[in-house]
């Protein structure tokens, strides 16, 4: 039988399964470059405007380095250069999740092996995810550009840009078509491919910071970054990320033919024999979530000690005093803060934002748990279903606490190091231990929604962090709210780091609402069918 017989079929089987979910992408790229380009209409509306924002960010290492190059004082190009970065990654972000859950994810569960059983050809699932994910890619690359053209913009750079968007999604589709290859489980695969992903961005990012620009050749997400829309145009560069996706296309289809159905070429670890530790549902889901905590502390402190080394370089930036002024007033610092001030705030939520998500992640994991069947044979134990999720809140809850307090000795400490005021390591480190109760009152979110309506538990978990960011004091200004909305927990957070005063009533009340939110999760809990 040829290896990719019956590929056609199961394309059309999963264009179905990703109805729901692949056009949810599309349309969030699309939106992400609109939004982008009115704010940057909105803040640059005259040519002098935009010269003072040309000049600003071009004399500053720190701002030229997020969006990946100096500027030229054009609307398309800073569009493009504000929001590529971002729009990049996602896309990439998106096609790893296609090709995972049709290849290694379909595997776990057995649907892989079922479907062999008809006239289903070896390779036929890894060149459905390729074809489902390239073409999710370009859909995300072609609609932006058609959208960003209709708003006047230049045709050729607008094509340009969504070339460039595609192309990172077709790199990183490879890239998890080779980890589903070396993997085991569905889990270690998206972890592969997303440390892939966050290593691309790093170096990427570290080579503008450094002017080190050698480095953003070594990174995928630097290839489209390279490729500059609307100014340069180097459609050289596209043919860099085309040819690194075919070999690694290439090289999953080699390996997809020299292991067996359901195996991973990297080897397991082994568990040990017994597990003489395990007293309680606390100690249970620390062995079983501690990985996942060291691999989000091992990153938060990577990208702490990024900020706290560059966030200095805020400090001598000449900054607009509209801009200052937004920034104070959004950020709720004293008048007299600095910009440097409402720099090192700006990095405490953009910590807080992220960490929010892994109480969020934790919430999941219990829903995963219960349909997997493993939590109703620990129930054939003296452990309770309300004592098993009890004990996941304690790691999650004081994951989170520990998630927020590497943040902020890192930061402060390298930040200390680079400013010479060892007094910012505790004033970093109690703003972002500040944060604890909004990023606590999101997971209890969760948490109610698992207990209540467990079938939504997953969306209505995505949409509660994803709402709260885009709603939030960092992703506001991006669309004029430079103080964000009040319906979004880290709203009320105090700017101490700019000089605001402490407010514990926030803190108490969501710490109250949280108290409630998880009392009722757990009788809803208690009192649903399980599984």
């Amino acid at each position: 039988m040829n290896a990719t017989a019956g590929t056609g079929r199961l394309v059309k089987l999963a264009l179905r399964r990703e109805k729901t979910l692949a056009p949810w992408w599309i349309l969030l790229l699309c939106t992400m470059a609109l939004v982008m380009l009115a704010y940057i209409k909105r803040n640059m509306p005259t040519p002098e405007a935009m010269q003072t924002y040309f000049k600003l960010i071009n004399g500053n290492t720190f701002l030229r380095s997020l969006g990946g190059s100096y500027v030229v004082p054009d609307v398309g190009f800073m569009a493009a250069w504000r929001s590529g970065g971002f729009l990049y990654v996602l896309s990439g972000l998106a096609a790893v999740m296609i090709v995972v859950r049709h290849t290694r994810a379909d595997e776990d569960t057995g649907r892989t092996e079922l479907l062999r059983a008809g006239q289903i050809g070896r390779s036929a699932a890894l060149s459905t995810a390729l074809l489902v994910a390239g073409g999710a890619s370009l859909a995300g690359g072609v609609l932006p550009a058609l959208v960003l053209i209709a708003t006047g913009l230049d045709p050729v750079g607008s094509i340009t840009y969504g070339a460039a968007m595609t192309a990172a999604g077709w790199v990183f589709a490879a890239v998890a078509a080779v980890a589903a290859q070396l993997a085991r489980t569905a889990r270690t695969a998206r972890a592969i491919s997303l440390a892939v992903l966050g290593g691309a961005y790093i170096l990427r990012y570290a080579g503008d910071a450094s002017e080190q620009y050698w480095m953003k050749y070594l990174s995928p997400i630097g290839w489209s970054h390279l490729v500059v829309p609307y100014s340069g145009n180097h459609w050289e560069m596209l043919a860099v990320s085309l040819a690194v996706a075919a070999c690694l296309s290439a090289l999953a289809y080699w390996l997809v033919g020299n292991r067996d159905l359901g195996e991973g070429l990297l080897p397991e670890r082994q568990g040990h024999e017994r597990a003489p530790g395990l007293h309680g549902p606390i100690s249970l889901s620390w062995r079983l979530n501690r990985g996942l905590l060291i691999k989000w502390a091992v990153a938060i402190g990577v990208f702490a000690a990024a900020a706290g080394s560059l966030t200095n370089l805020i400090a001598g930036t000449d900054t607009p005093p509209s801009f200052a002024k937004q920034l104070v007033e959004g950020f709720g610092g004293k008048p007299g803060a600095t910009y440097l001030d409402n720099g090192l705030w700006a990095f405490t939520m953009i910590f807080a934002y992220v960490i929010a998500l892994y109480p969020v992640l934790m919430i999941q994991r219990l829903r995963a748990d219960e349909t997997s069947g493993r939590t109703e044979a620990l129930q054939a134990t003296p452990v309770t279903r309300l004592r098993w999720a009890a004990g996941h809140l304690v790691v999650a809850g004081l994951g989170t606490a520990a998630l927020l307090a590497i943040a902020g000795l890192v930061c402060g400490t390298v930040f200390s190091q680079v400013a010479g005021q060892p007094s910012d390591i505790l004033r970093l480190l109690a703003a972002t231990m500040g944060t604890l109760p909004a990023a606590w009152l999101t997971g209890a979110i969760c948490l109610f929604a698992y207990g209540l309506i467990p079938r939504a538990a997953i969306a209505i978990s995505w949409i509660a962090w994803i709402a709260t960011v885009v709603l939030g004091r960092i992703a506001g200004p991006l669309y004029g709210l430079w103080g964000g909305t009040p319906v979004e927990p880290f709203h009320y957070i105090p700017n101490t780091v700019a000089g605001a005063p402490f407010d514990a009533m926030p803190a108490i009340v969501m710490l109250t609402l949280s108290a409630l939110l998880l009392g009722g999760g757990l009788l809803a809990l208690r009192c649903r069918d399980f599984g």
